[in-house]
């Protein structure tokens, strides 16, 4: 059933396309100056459906906990801006050449899958981190952009085109068609949705509408794609900065995240966390992943999962 959904899924495309918002009015001009038509319009292009949060979720399991790591590496550490030094790159490398086999190392001690969105450059750059992921056999390979590029100031050709690229090179080098999709900083382009459909994903992991897994609309219609929403709370590279005003101790974050899946637990619900392993790799910041890891198997109930399993499940329960 699952395989049969998989091709359903890389072969359709059909369904509404997205509009891009008027743009005849500057982008600058006040929202109070808006006509409702054009408010309505620039809301509506893309927005959460209706909910896909089961019933229940597989063997009776309360809860759903997927855990992502984003393995941005140089790309974000100067790559994508073109303004790479030495030192940027060299914090990067730490994701590959330190944070990636730690992280991994902990997720195969545990027995817990996950989701790993890439910047394919990040394997072009050191490729020996697809044999890192894949040797457990239970992790998700996932794109996130070509080289992290700000797909959302990119023109719709440009935008496929590398996305094309990143898909190309990932399902040569690990041998296996990704079915989800990140978008870099977590932000859609009046084409994204579109070029994601028409590409034949499965899910997105960017938006933020809902707690709870939810169907995607554009423009008003559903789309039967599958939206895992993130947020920035679940996140840990804002928190964990240390060069910006709003870094937060590791372990003050931890109880945060015991607050998320406690939520989570009582409305039998979804915890979905976002990592990064040059971020939470670091061994004052990985005892936070251990603990959160433990604090959530003491409890009966448990689902973890990649994100694919998550989004075919949920699309099997709703009948998409």
């Amino acid at each position: 059933m699952v395989a049969a959904l998989l091709m359903l899924t890389l072969l359709s495309g059909c369904g509404p396309e997205v509009r891009a918002p008027n743009t005849e009015q500057s982008e600058n001009e006040p929202g109070w100056t808006w006509s409702d038509e054009r408010v309505a319009e620039t809301v509506n292009a893309v927005r959460a459906g209706r909910t896909l949060q089961p019933a229940e979720w597989p063997d009776g399991a309360r809860v759903a906990v997927l855990l992502s790591f984003d393995v941005d590496n140089e790309t974000v550490t100067g790559l994508r801006y073109g303004d790479a030094t030495v030192g940027s790159l060299s914090q990067g490398q730490y994701g590959a050449r330190a944070a990636l086999p730690r992280v991994v190392g902990l997720l195969d001690r545990e027995g817990v899958p996950a989701s790993f969105f890439i910047p394919a450059v990040s394997l072009v750059v050191d490729p020996s981190q697809i044999g890192v992921i894949e040797a457990a056999g239970h992790h998700e390979f996932a794109v996130h952009g070509w080289i992290h590029e700000l797909n959302s100031s990119l023109d719709a050709g440009t935008e496929q085109a590398l996305l094309q690229r990143a898909v190309d090179y990932m399902t040569e080098a690990t041998g296996v068609r990704p079915l989800g999709y990140r978008a870099p900083s977590w932000n859609f382009s009046p084409n994204t949705l579109d070029i994601i459909r028409e590409m034949g994903f499965l899910y997105d992991s960017s938006l933020m509408a809902d707690d709870r897994p939810y169907e995607i609309n554009a423009n008003g219609e559903a789309t039967g794609m599958v939206e895992l929403p993130v947020e920035w709370i679940l996140d840990d590279a804002p928190l964990f900065n240390p060069r910006v005003d709003r870094y937060a101790n590791p372990r003050d974050v931890l109880q945060v995240w015991k607050d998320e899946f406690d939520g989570a637990y009582a409305e039998r619900s979804m915890f979905l966390l976002t990592m990064h392993p040059h971020v939470i790799g670091h061994r004052s910041r990985i005892v936070v992943l251990e603990e959160l890891i433990r604090y959530i198997k003491a409890h009966d109930g448990v689902w973890f999962a990649t994100h694919l399993e998550a989004a075919v499940y949920v699309k099997e329960q709703a009948g998409l």
